[in-house]
């Protein structure tokens, strides 16, 4: 049965592979930077406009929660819908592996947010007091108490993220995105190649549970307390 399956992938089938790899990889890694670049700084100000927080302003506290949560709501593949006129507006095509990354960052920003907003809110009330008696700003008591206290939860919010991003980047093939799930979607399912959906998965798996080594390794180091 192996030496059945080893046989079917043929070079051409193993230059597919390792290039639809390359395009889930890809796409999950720069939706992620996107999303962080936008929803941590969205995330810390949904934090630090809240009741009692360093820049109180309960009003848009409630208008950045509801934004957050109305995005989180959205199903990815009707999100991956709507925002066809707006990846083709900013890439130039509905289709392929760099248009997938625009729904992809969309989706994943106010994930990111929450996540930030969450561990924030994990930080010891005391450091507040402790940057205000040291007679430092706002901004530096985020640079310097806030994000270093949060900085291992973030990591891992932020591998959550990524790995969430590796499987929505398989339902991006549906829409001709690239990448493993379109290669599973193509060969596996069109052409009634199954090895092909199974190798797919297989590789995605992987790629999952690398990233979330790598995160968990990296949270532990940055964990000073």
């Amino acid at each position: 049965m192996w030496n059945d399956f080893m046989a079917q992938l043929t070079p051409k089938m193993w230059e597919l592979v390792a290039t639809s790899t390359w395009e889930t990889v890809y796409m999950s890694f720069v939706a992620t930077l996107f999303a962080v670049v936008v929803g941590v700084p969205l995330g810390i100000l949904t934090f630090t406009s809240g009741k009692g927080q360093i820049l109180s302003k309960p009003s848009l506290h409630r208008i950045l929660n509801v934004i957050i949560n109305i995005g989180r709501s959205v199903p990815f593949i009707i999100l991956l819908i709507i925002l066809l006129p707006v990846t083709k507006f900013i890439v130039g095509t509905k289709l392929g592996t760099t248009a997938a990354i625009v729904p992809l960052s969309v989706a994943a920003m106010p994930f990111v947010a929450r996540l930030t907003a969450n561990a924030f809110m994990e930080i010891p009330v005391g450091l507040t007091e402790t940057g205000k008696a040291m007679g430092a700003t706002n901004w530096q008591i985020i640079r310097r108490f806030y994000l270093p206290e949060a900085l291992p939860m973030l990591v891992n919010g932020i591998t959550l993220t990524l790995v969430t991003l590796i499987g929505y980047s398989a339902m991006a093939g549906i829409v001709g995105g690239g990448g493993l799930g379109s290669l599973a979607i193509n060969y596996g399912e069109y052409r009634n190649m199954g090895y092909v959906k199974w190798l797919s998965t297989i590789i995605i798996v992987l790629i999952v549970m690398i990233s979330q080594k790598v995160g968990d390794d990296l949270a532990k180091k940055v964990d000073h307390r």
